[in-house]
This record gives structure tokens, C-alpha cells and sequence, in this order.
């Protein structure tokens, strides 16, 4: 039987991570008939996890909201109407809760776990039952957490456009060492394909190449990285691009592009720029570039089959925080010091 209080943060406002606030005993939420409560064990960082303290985040978010979309845990207690789930039972937070299937609506975008909805930086929390997913069985709860935003934006990316799916032999370009990139390798080789990944040290390059990265550019030494992707492919150009880097990457993905090819737009790590391609480039290209925000609880199913066939193990940072080290953890990841998925291990 869960406690009636539990630790727990809250985002109070935004501007900087000061508007984290940590209470000790925050009421355990009841659960409703078709409610699932969930006791997390295990909790993974998202850059948008720190926008939405610092500023600066472009969906719908509620102030005093528990934050954090990725979470994994145990069912300590299921509503009467409740049929997914049962007591015991190990699960994962579906990123927004509304997204069932099918292309995202109006009603969807606005149930972000951690943004509207209260997230998984908590002991405790009760979710719909149709907000949850079963937990791969290979795989343990921060491994599981890192799945919900990070891993199923990736499978989105390179599944998710009808007609444009990934196949065996596609070429697959990858940005950095973040959760989202790191996914994108281990998916993209895990289908066949050939992957070509940028980052910005020789250090992260090796572990990169260890994950079954094909080729390496360092993009602080090679600048023009676009140019030398397509070179890679034989002037072809890459099928499919998980770009996370926003205005200031953008531009080289263009280069590296092939005919007919795929620009997932994922985020901005990389900040803005006056100078941003237009509409126009592509046309140009003639590729598409689309716009991700996640996927739906149908793609996190298929993924995390997948995931279970071939064994993957997400990638987390050696680095673990408690939740009481949240800030720590956000600071960490702000400071892009990590490899991987930041997680959190929730006691």
C-alpha cells in the first residue's frame, strides 16, 4: 500500500532551474476508476525537461507542474475500471498521454507528461490508464524511462513517414551524443542500415564507432560536415537525417541530403540563427523535412518489440542521480557533459 506523502518536484514558474522545488512530503495522488498509480524506480532528463524551468519551451505547459516526461516503475494500484494493467506490473510513461495512434491533434499535443500532465520527477504518480506501456523485459527501469520521449522520437524519425520508412542499406545521419542520436545509431544498425555520425570529440567519436557507427566527422574540425557525409555515400547523399541541432546544423543537413530524403526536425540544442534556411531549400533539395513532436503509444509498441528482438540497451550516462540531486542532474546535462541519457534513480 503506497504512503499518503512522498518526495516530489514541482516547476514553479521559469528562468532558471531555481524554479525547481523540492517537497519532502507532497500528497501521494489518489486514483481514479480508470486510474493506474505508478511507484517509479527510475527517471531520464530531455533538454526540453530543462526549457520548460529555464524558458523558452514552444508547446503547452502548465505552471507548478511535477516535471520530467520519462519514467518507469512499478503498478502499486490500479482504479476499478482499469483492464491494461495490473498490480505488480512494470511500465513506462507514455510522453503525451493522449497520443493513442494516428498523427497528433489538438487534443494530444496538449497531455505532455511533465509539461501539462504531472511528470515522473515524484515518488509516485497516477496516470490514465492508456498513458502507460509495459516496460521491455530486457531491460531495467532507468534504461526503460529513457524510451518515452528520447527513444520513441527516434523511432519516429526513422519510421514514422509513410512511405519513407527506413530500410536495410539506407544511410542515416546522426547528430551529437544525446539520448535521441545515440538512438538513432542503435535503431539504424539495428535495421541494416549504414550510419554516419557527427560529434565534436575524438573521445565520443570511439564510443560512437563502438555503438556501430560506420563513419565519424568531427564537426569542430570539419565545419562543411554536410559536404563530407554526401561525399561518404558516393555523392548520393543520406536517406534519413535526425536533426536536433536546429537553425545552426540545418544547413549542412541540406548538403547531406539525398533526393527524395527525410530531415527529421527533432529540437535546437544548437540555438537559433538569423540565417536559417527557408522554405524554399526544400524545394531545392527536394527532400522533406518534418517537424517530430515524439509519437504515439502505438510507435512506443513497436519500438519496444523491437527493442526486445534484438536486445538493445539504451545508452545512460555513468553518471547517476537521486532524485534528490535533481538540479545537480540538470546542470549536468545543461552543461552537456553527459553521454547518453542522464538518469535519475528514484528510491
Amino acid at each position: 500500500m503506497a504512503p499518503s506523502t512522498q518526495k516530489q518536484w514541482r516547476v514553479q514558474g521559469t528562468g532558471s532551474f531555481d524554479n525547481l522545488k523540492f517537497n519532502k512530503e507532497a500528497p501521494v495522488p489518489e486514483v481514479g476508476d480508470k486510474d493506474v498509480l505508478v511507484k517509479f524506480h527510475g527517471a531520464s532528463l530531455n533538454y526540453r525537461d530543462l526549457i520548460i524551468a529555464a524558458g523558452g519551451y514552444p508547446f503547452p505547459q502548465e505552471d507548478n507542474v511535477v516535471p520530467g516526461s520519462d519514467g518507469a516503475g512499478v503498478v502499486e494500484a490500479v482504479g476499478k475500471n482499469v483492464h491494461r494493467f495490473k498490480v505488480g506490473d512494470k511500465v513506462v510513461t507514455q510522453f503525451n498521454q493522449g497520443h493513442i495512434a494516428g498523427p497528433l491533434d489538438n487534443h494530444s499535443i496538449a497531455t505532455g507528461t511533465g509539461g501539462v500532465i504531472d511528470g515522473s520527477l515524484q515518488q509516485y504518480g497516477v496516470y490514465d490508464e492508456q498513458g502507460l506501456v509495459p516496460l521491455p523485459s530486457n531491460l531495467n527501469f532507468i534504461e526503460g524511462a529513457s524510451l518515452t520521449c528520447a527513444g520513441l522520437t527516434a523511432w519516429n524519425g526513422l519510421y514514422g513517414l509513410e512511405g519513407k520508412r527506413l530500410t536495410p542499406g539506407n544511410w542515416v545521419l546522426t547528430q551529437g551524443t544525446g539520448g535521441v542520436s545515440i538512438f538513432a545509431v542503435q535503431f539504424a544498425k539495428a535495421a541494416g542500415a549504414r550510419v554516419i555520425a557527427t560529434t565534436s570529440s575524438k573521445e565520443k567519436g570511439e564510443k560512437l564507432k563502438a555503438l556501430g557507427a560506420d563513419y565519424v566527422i568531427n564537426y569542430r574540425e570539419d565545419p562543411n560536415w554536410g559536404e563530407t557525409a554526401k561525399k561518404i555515400t558516393g555523392g548520393v547523399g543520406v536517406n534519413h537525417i535526425i536533426e536536433v541541432g536546429g537553425p545552426n546544423t540545418l544547413q549542412q543537413s541540406l548538403k547531406a541530403i539525398c533526393l527524395e530524403g527525410v530531415i527529421s526536425v527533432i529540437g535546437f540544442i544548437g540555438g537559433t540563427n538569423e540565417k536559417q534556411p527557408t522554405l524554399l531549400d526544400a524545394l531545392v533539395n527536394i527532400c522533406t523535412v518534418r517537424g517530430i513532436y515524439v509519437g504515439s503509444r502505438q510507435q512506443f509498441e513497436e519500438m519496444n518489440a523491437a527493442i526486445e528482438a534484438n536486445n538493445i540497451k539504451p545508452v545512460i550516462d555513468e553518471n547517476i542521480f537521486t532524485l534528490d540531486q535533481l538540479k545537480e542532474a540538470y546542470q549536468f546535462q545543461w552543461d552537456q557533459k553527459h553521454f547518453g541519457k542522464v538518469g535519475i534513480k528514484i528510491e
